[in-house]
């Protein structure tokens, strides 16, 4: 069934577990993560990046996404992650997206603001539940195109404040929040360091859904200790990909012999593997794991 962000999150947030938030680039991934979800009777958070708009167009996977969390057995969010684009969002939540992240991270405080605010009131009379972003998640090393911006900054300076996550709440009536907290998109090339003491203080200050980014790479363990502090909404998406692109070079090279590997072939094995993957990363995420 089709959901919003504050009722697929609302019981994680009091309970202190965390619902996962899957990027679904293709037909292949939607299946993965709603069958898994399914199978462990969990509600789940379907994503759209505007960063895959060049590969998978909103104006064609929005629609399928839609439809098949409708279609679901289990409560699914259809989300739009990472927009920076105010009219790409609000072409998302006449789509009929129930949730859409700005991310105005690379502003000022003020801009990432003032543009959060436009979002929200944008939202509000359509039901349409708003996340935005304080502090910077950064890419690892190997992880993507350097930002120029962050190599200037520390870590202090890019990590989200308890008390500005505060005031960034209440002046843009936000229904969860991303934080900086020491993850990063893409792959790990060490072990990240993470700050669950900060967690538990902007928990504290803000009252609001808290989410993780670059949950992709973070050890079980860890996780756990996040969710513990107060992360109720964990986004994955690197690692599972990997996933489904191992077990397709696993294929290919058990079946070497053959001429007529098929790519509906391949299409499948990586929508196993990838399910088993979101299946294991639930699983630590859901309540009767932690």
């Amino acid at each position: 069934m089709l959901v919003t962000l504050n009722e697929v999150l609302k019981e994680a947030y009091e309970q202190k577990w965390a619902v996962g938030a899957f990027n679904t680039v293709n037909l292949s991934s939607i299946r993965a993560v709603i069958d898994a979800a399914e199978a462990l009777k969990q509600p789940v958070i379907l994503q759209h990046a505007q960063i895959h708009e060049a590969i998978a167009p909103l104006a064609v996977i929005g629609p399928v996404m839609l439809e098949m969390a409708k279609k679901a057995e289990v409560p699914v969010c259809v989300h739009l992650d990472h927009g920076e684009d105010i009219d790409y969002l609000l072409q998302a939540m006449e789509m009929g997206f129930t949730s859409v992240m700005y991310d105005g991270s690379k502003l000022d405080y003020d801009e990432n603001v003032a543009n959060t605010r436009v979002v929200t009131e944008a939202a509000a009379p359509l039901g349409v539940s708003v996340e935005a972003e304080l502090g910077r998640v950064l890419r690892p090393e190997g992880g993507g195109e350097p930002d120029p911006q962050e190599e200037t900054l520390a870590p202090e300076d890019m990590y989200t404040r308890p008390d500005e996550a505060a005031a960034f709440a209440a002046a843009t009536g936000v229904d969860a929040l991303a934080i900086a907290f020491g993850t990063a998109h893409g792959v790990y090339t060490a072990e990240p360091k993470l700050d669950f003491d900060r967690i538990a203080q902007i928990r504290q200050a803000v009252k609001l859904p808290l989410v993780m980014h670059g949950g992709s790479g973070v050890g079980d363990e860890d996780f756990k200790k996040a969710i513990a502090a107060g992360i109720t909404k964990v986004n994955y998406f690197t690692y599972m990909s990997m996933a489904g692109g191992q077990a397709v070079r696993d294929f290919i090279s058990a079946n070497a012999h053959r001429e007529d590997i098929r790519f509906d072939e391949m299409a499948e094995v990586a929508r196993a593997a990838m399910e088993d993957h979101v299946k294991h990363a639930i699983g630590i995420f859901m309540k009767s794991s932690l």
